[in-house]
């Protein structure tokens, strides 16, 4: 699979967003903002060290690339878990790590430094969700949860539905001890540098959990990028041992009169 093309570029898109000019989605990059030092320079995250000013300027000069309205983004503060909200209404939330709309005008937005952020699309019924998956989140199945949680209440058949898998930490570049490994199919780990060591394969597994809700191969699209190797396009909070900026994942539904 060619990268996408992100050089100097606020963003990377999902193929799939083309298709759909209902639809906005994308994945920051660390271009093209006003913050300074290990933050720079588009750093989304606001619960960093990073001026509050900075940040805010960030989000409105990103939101602007993307031709969104701050004030119709919805955003909570991740806890790792799998807690899943509908969201009706733009604004700030607490304890959820994935976002589902039917709504026009609300732009979800998860934040990443190495964990992965799906976005998917269904097509046919018209939602959309943003994913944060940790490796805790992966473990537990979050992006099947959301892809359960979407048939479940809004009737979706998976085979409509489209997916990102956008930048994270890559398999070669995530290596963790047996008792996070030992929470992982055979499949998508292997032996690490030294023993006890192994290296997991988070973009697979999440890929494993749309193939198992019925998401169709073609539909999926597994962005190439590790963000602990591309220092100079993406924040990884490994690499930077903590000290770093945070990409935004976003995806939204148009208001038909705004198309």
């Amino acid at each position: 699979m060619s990268k996408e093309i992100v050089t100097k570029s606020m963003a990377v898109f999902p193929r799939f967003a083309a298709c759909f000019p209902d639809i906005v989605a994308a994945q920051s990059t660390r271009y093209g903002g006003v913050s300074k030092g290990s933050y720079g320079t588009l750093n989304l995250g606001t619960n960093t060290e990073d001026a509050e000013e900075d940040t805010e300027r960030n989000k409105e000069l990103f939101c602007d690339f993307l031709n969104i309205e701050p004030d119709g983004l919805a955003k909570s503060r991740q806890v790792h878990g799998t807690e899943i909200l509908y969201c009706t209404s733009p604004g700030k939330f607490e304890g959820y790590d994935a976002l589902v709309t039917d709504h026009p005008n609300i732009w979800l937005a998860v934040s990443t430094a190495d964990c992965v952020p799906v976005l998917l699309y269904n097509s046919d019924k018209k939602v959309c969700a943003a994913i944060h998956a940790g490796w805790k989140g992966t473990v537990a199945g979050i992006t099947g949860k959301v892809l359960n949680f979407m048939t479940l209440n809004f009737g979706c058949k998976h085979a409509y539905t489209y997916a990102y898998i956008g930048a994270c930490i890559a398999y070669c570049s995530f290596e963790v001890g047996d008792e996070v490994a030992v929470q992982f199919d055979v499949s998508q780990k292997r032996q690490g540098k030294v023993p006890g060591k192994y290296f997991v394969d988070l973009k697979e597994t999440n890929k494993a959990q749309l193939l198992n809700s019925g998401v169709e191969a073609a539909h999926i699209e597994v962005s190439p990028y590790d963000t602990y190797a591309e220092e100079n396009l993406f924040y990884s909070h490994r690499r930077d041992k903590g000290v770093t900026g945070r990409m935004w994942s976003v995806i939204g539904i148009k208001d038909r009169f705004d198309q």
